[in-house]
């Protein structure tokens, strides 16, 4: 049964898997047949854009990312080879496959019986998030139940994050009743909320970088393309520093900033066909969904590529790329070289980018937090995956010593368990249980009012920047 589940996800992928869950969560939902299968078709062509345009975009800038760290001439022992990695230890291991199919049964149960809010199992493909971390803790430890602990607790803690984000996901990236839960990505939620109140207090949200007052500021030049154009130029630059006497340098430089515009151009096309997909249900569940009386609000979970191309996101993990490598370089005790994953940061800073509803100046101190703290996970538990994946047949690049995904393993909660979970000591997992309990019972009680805050807290970016633009006027 586990190898039949995972030949489908191999074979069919989050495009396909995606419009048929849409397609049937539709029909219970008394859709009529033909608007189900707009619908789902809609969502399946979205999805299949996103991909299309990221994975073609992925090997224009990937070179001039890889010029740019070779050029540094650095000698950090720990490769990011990229999440695929990840993805094939996950899926390689038999505590991994356990897990894909535990996981999927147990996302739907919690739906079902309205303990979270999240049907997560609609982007089942990002549980290998999960199955990397207990796949490590049974290749170092040989505990299954321990390791199975370990993911459902992951999982569990991953449900309460989204629960949080879910409304201000939505509404920044504009997908009705939809929201993003990728395990690697999501745990970025207490940084994300923590330093957008610390920014705010500071005064941080009166700095307003973010796409609309850039362009009042700059006019024609501030437009998402243009912007997308001049900062897409700015990176081929710092990849092609030392071939600037070249005619294959230049021609990389423009190549970029064309490819960085199109990004900008084409992205929110795909982005409106994709939301118009999760109308239908959002319109449905209004009428069908009840709980107690009232309307229940929920949230259908789809893949973190829905965010990439959104203007302040972009533009945001761009300008992070080269600040994160210098960290890499210079942060003592830090001994991980980001490399293949760093085209994936406007992944991994979505939740940073809506909490802060699109301030680029705040998304880049928290996103840095993030990305800094991820390389210091990394140098701690890079030996661990290095030792798992050459188990399951992962080759090393020449020269590598040890290897990790940046984008993946960047992850301080996770990890953090991971660590906790590798001690077997049983008063520190059950405290780390205590904590999840105690957070999920909060957010429980006070889900509305945690929404309404991150509401508000946008709507003070909002009336800042408005304020901004009548000054400029």
């Amino acid at each position: 049964m586990l190898d039949i589940l995972s030949k489908i996800m191999d074979s069919f992928g989050a495009a396909i898997v995606v419009p048929i869950i849409i397609f049937f969560i539709a029909l219970i939902m008394k859709v009529k047949p033909k608007k189900a299968f707009g619908a789902a078709l809609n969502a399946g062509i979205g999805l299949t854009g996103f991909n299309m345009i990221i994975g073609a975009y992925s090997p224009i800038v990937t070179p001039a990312v890889n010029r740019m760290v070779e050029e540094t001439g650095v000698n950090l022992r720990i490769l990011d080879t990229g999440w695929q990695a990840t993805s094939v230890v996950a899926y390689s291991t038999q505590v991994g496959m356990i897990f894909l199919g535990l996981g999927l049964v147990m996302q739907l149960v919690l739906f079902l019986i309205k303990y979270t809010d999240i049907f997560m199992p609609s982007d089942l493909w990002n549980n290998y998030s999960f199955m990397l971390w207990g796949s490590m803790l049974y290749i170092s430890t040989k505990n299954l139940w321990l390791s199975i602990g370990l993911m459902v607790l992951s999982n569990l803690y991953s449900l309460v994050f989204s629960e949080i984000v879910a409304k201000r996901w939505s509404v920044y990236y504009g997908y009705p009743r939809c929201t993003m839960t990728a395990p690697h990505h999501i745990c970025s939620v207490p940084l994300a909320v923590g330093m957008d109140w610390l920014l705010t207090k500071l005064g941080a949200n009166k700095v307003q970088w973010n796409p609309e007052t850039i362009q009042d500021k700059l006019g024609f030049l501030g437009e998402p393309v243009s912007l997308g154009f001049i900062l897409g130029m700015l990176l081929g630059l710092a990849g092609n520093f030392m071939r600037l006497n070249t005619f294959e340098g230049w021609g990389e430089i423009a190549t970029v900033g064309v490819a960085t515009a199109a990004i900008m151009a084409i992205f929110p096309k795909i982005a409106g066909i994709f939301a118009s997909a999760f109308t239908t249900i959002t319109d449905a569940s209004k009428r069908t969904a009840k709980s107690g009386g009232k309307d229940r609000v929920w949230y259908l979970a789809i893949n973190d590529a829905a965010g990439y191309g959104e203007t302040a996101t972009l533009l945001t993990g761009m300008l992070l790329m080269p600040i994160v490598l210098i960290l890499a370089i210079v942060l003592p005790g830090n001994e991980t070289l980001p490399m293949v994953d760093l085209i994936a940061i406007p992944y991994m800073i979505e939740l940073i980018i809506c909490i802060s509803n699109g301030n680029i100046f705040k998304s880049l101190i928290s996103g840095t937090l993030w990305c800094v703290g991820g390389l210091y996970m990394i140098t701690a538990v890079a030996p661990i995956f290095t030792e798992v994946a050459i188990e399951v047949g992962v080759n090393l690049p020449a020269g590598a010593l040890l290897i990790c995904s940046f984008a993946v393993m960047t992850n301080h909660i996770m990890g953090g368990l991971f660590l906790i979970f590798m001690t077997q000591n049983p008063l520190w997992i059950g405290l780390s249980i205590v904590v999840y309990i105690a957070l999920y019972l909060f957010v429980r009680v006070k889900k509305a009012a945690i929404h309404d805050y991150l509401e508000r807290q946008a709507q003070l970016e909002a009336g800042a920047q408005i304020i901004t633009e009548e000054v400029i006027s």
